[in-house]
């Protein structure tokens, strides 16, 4: 054996399993395609959002959460209903115990800390049991994403029982009761920054041996080939036109492979993409894209003006709101707002999008409080392709066919949508559910703080049947595409983490952690995610089967 255990992808849940490893005196050979410089992963460029429950960043904003209202909240949202259900269902309990108990102080001992005014993600607006978190539960990072891969990264680099093989793409991979040997090439060095495609030219071989192997290679969310073949049946045809939300070498490479060897994917079918995607005006990946965080004040209207239908409002639910995009039979929907609105409802997801957050610069933070969007969002608007501005309704409208070379907007049609819409507002309380739920949302401090505008009309009241923008001019759209990310589906495992045969066997010494095990058991999340939970998926699935494994050999 050329060591105990072998890691494949270098990413968190990779890295949290070579941590737990090396911690108990067990060696690690951690392979990895891409170079060094990029350790960490997607986790990287995550905004750095974790789904805890109970915790003290909660319980002084008054929020009343508790374990049993987050896996209700998790079941309802996750809708399990297949027989391959089993083990996914056993992951989805153990993951909410973790996150209202051990999850927050484990990492506190890291030195990892959050910012204090707790999120609200993916809100539902359904009967219970249905889609949505009860309360606010995705707790920002101070530091984002690098900040939760860091100090896992700096122990399993500077660790004696780890050696870190970067550059080593697996190509085969076979395991019996002797043992695990995984093979490859060696590809040619590369200086290109993070994130950035990389040459697949192999410059030689390699092959090594081990007792077991931890396959924490990721999804399939760079990979639209695979994402259409695998696009559910019921969401419509899948768009022709989609932006990658993930670098290239999330290609799903490695699920094949396991396949291959014996191992079982179950819920290919399952994934979780975006409707809010826009093109990134710097991109760093292929069809690189960013995800809007949208506050609930925006009117989300259809390709031809039309607006969604409750409860698809932004930031309430992501699938719904997509399969919607799609039955459309346009691949791209539009946000109407106004600059106010951007101010003070638009963010950004990712470590790049904050940097206030991410250097941990309190002075740039408190810029978020004042009046005028993050400098990363007037960036988009000054030169991202996506942005429309304009004094009027009927220039607005004008705009947005020219955006998409088709004549699609009604100008008069959409004067009287917003109208109708400004008129709810005027009147202190309303019926339209959207206008209801923004102002619900202010009842929350940290919505009002920072992530939902003060009720306003968007068109003048003085100018009636003008369409002429309001006081908070001038009125913006945003046109919005589909946006690939996270696989939910992936290889079967039980609770210690070991990848399952089709007959519910035990592949000998092969175990799955994050994306690959669809973030526990081959589908944690089942159809719908709370969102904060991804990285916290990769933390728990490392962090078990590193554990189990350590005390298996």
């Amino acid at each position: 054996m050329d060591t105990d255990v072998i890691v494949v992808g270098a990413g968190l849940s990779g890295l949290v399993a070579a941590y737990e490893l090396a911690s108990a005196d067990r060696s690690v050979i951690l392979l990895d395609a891409e170079p060094i410089g990029s350790i960490g992963g997607q986790a990287h460029w995550s905004l750095g959002g974790l789904f805890m429950v109970n915790s003290p960043e909660q319980r002084r904003l008054r929020i009343h959460d508790s374990e049993e209202l987050a896996l209700a909240d998790w079941l309802g949202s996750a809708a399990f209903d297949r027989l391959e259900d089993y083990w996914p269902r056993r992951w989805a309990d153990a993951y909410v115990h973790f996150a209202a108990g051990e999850q927050r102080r484990w990492l506190h001992d890291f030195g990892v800390r959050w910012f204090p005014l707790v999120q609200w993600a993916e809100r539902g607006g359904y009967a219970v049991p249905g889609h949505g978190n009860s309360v606010p539960r995705f707790h920002i990072l101070w530091g984002t994403g690098p900040a939760l891969v860091e100090p896992f990264a700096d122990v399993v680099m500077h660790s004696q029982r780890v050696r870190i093989r970067s550059r080593h793409q697996v190509t085969f991979l076979e395991a019996d009761d002797s043992g695990v040997r995984v093979s490859g090439q060696i590809l040619e060095p590369t200086d290109v920054p993070r994130g950035v495609r990389t040459s697949r030219t192999a410059v030689g071989e390699f092959s090594f041996s081990a007792q077991a192997v931890v396959v924490a290679s990721g999804g399939i969310g760079g990979n639209f080939d695979l994402i259409r073949q695998n696009w559910p049946a019921d969401w419509g045809p899948p768009p022709q036109r989609m932006i990658a939300g993930v670098p290239d070498y999330v290609d799903g490479s490695m699920l094949k492979i396991i396949e291959a060897a014996g191992g079982r994917v179950i819920n290919p079918d399952r994934m979780w993409h975006y409707p809010e995607g826009i093109v990134n005006h710097s991109p760093i990946w292929s069809h690189h894209g960013i995800r809007i965080l949208a506050g609930p004040s925006s009117l989300w209207l259809d390709a031809r003006g039309q607006r969604f239908p409750v409860p698809l409002f932004p930031g309430f639910d992501a699938l719904g709101a997509l399969r919607h995009v799609i039955k459309s039979g346009y691949d791209y929907s539009w946000f109407v707002l106004d600059q106010a609105t951007v101010s003070a409802e638009i963010a950004l997801s990712g470590s790049e999008q904050n940097g206030d957050l991410t250097d941990r610069n309190l002075r740039r933070l408190a810029g978020r409080v004042r009046s005028g969007p993050t400098p990363e969002v007037l960036a988009f608007q000054e030169v991202g392709v996506d942005f429309v501005s304009a004094k009027s309704v009927l220039e607005l409208a004008a705009q947005m066919n020219q955006l998409v070379g088709e004549h699609l907007i009604d100008g008069e049609a959409l004067r009287e949508t917003i109208e109708a819409r400004d008129l709810q507002v005027r009147s202190g309380l309303g019926k339209d559910p959207q206008v209801v739920a923004t102002a619900a949302a202010r009842r929350f401090l940290g919505d009002r703080l920072l992530r939902v505008v003060a009720p306003h009309e968007l068109l003048d009241p003085k100018a009636r049947g003008e369409g002429r923008a309001g006081s908070g001019a001038p009125l913006i759209a945003i046109r919005l595409h589909v946006l690939t990310r996270k696989t939910l589906g992936g290889l079967e495992t039980d609770l210690d983490g070991r990848v399952l045969r089709p007959d519910g066997s035990p592949l000998p010494g092969v175990y799955a952690v994050g994306e690959a095990a669809g973030f526990g058991g081959g589908g944690a999340h089942g159809y719908r995610a709370l969102e904060g939970t991804f990285l916290g998926g990769c933390l728990f699935t490392g962090r078990t089967a590193g554990r189990a494994l350590a005390v298996a050999l």
